[in-house]
């Protein structure tokens, strides 16, 4: 079994367009149109692919892009990490409302592409990594933003002990989330919340009531 290269294979199984909640960004999407929407995780696998989380602006990642660029002085001048960033919405974001410099982390090798590519899309410089962070030392980040990430138990726990941690220190977190299952149910402070559209493919219904938390 042979991997595809992730850069021929993204160009050709995208479409570059704007998020609805985020028009200022363009991002290397699925749609209908394209062969990955359809594609089941048995065929993703006989191809060397893990799920194509990239390829998609999920609800949490938009909501928490769109509270960044109406509120920029989040980020602006600070150190970010985009944790789970996926396509690097987020990430783009932050650099778009004057970040000092972005991480954007996926352990998927493919979405570190992607993330690479729409980053040079929206002509904004974010670092890339595909190592896994959690429970990793701060390496100086100032604020650290987690789009859509509490749809599995083990992760969300990981994922919120490990960043816990960070905020005792000082670091300021937010969450964009729409919902998920294993979101925590206590600590976090509402910010505001969106109405997302969103697709069936993806979602059970056309729009996700979708609230951006601070983790406190």
């Amino acid at each position: 079994m042979t991997t595809p290269d992730p850069v021929a294979f993204i160009r050709a199984n995208t479409i570059l367009h704007e998020p609805p909640l985020i028009p200022e960004i363009r991002l290397h999407l699925a749609s209908e149109i394209v062969p990955i929407w359809q594609m089941t995780e048995e065929e993703l696998e006989r191809t060397g692919l893990p799920p194509p989380f990239w390829a998609f602006a999920w609800a949490g990642g938009q909501a928490l892009s769109r509270y960044i660029l109406d509120h920029p002085d989040v980020v602006r001048g600070k150190r970010i990490l985009d944790f789970g960033s996926g396509s690097g919405l987020i990430a783009i974001a932050a650099m778009k409302a004057g970040a000092r410099s972005v991480l954007a982390a996926d352990i998927d090798p493919f979405a570190a592409t992607a993330i690479a590519l729409n980053a040079k899309v929206n002509d904004v410089s974010v670092v890339v990594t595909d190592e896994n962070l959690i429970g990793t030392a701060n390496q100086g980040w100032d604020v650290v933003l987690i789009g859509d990430m509490c749809y599995e138990r083990p992760l969300a726990e990981s994922i919120e002990i490990w960043v816990r941690n960070m905020v005792a220190q000082g670091t300021t977190a937010l969450i964009g989330d729409p919902g998920r299952t294993y979101l925590p149910k206590m600590g976090l402070d509402k910010l505001i919340s969106y109405a997302v559209k969103t697709t069936r493919e993806l979602e059970d219904t056309d729009v996700r009531n979708t609230s951006v938390w601070r983790i406190v």
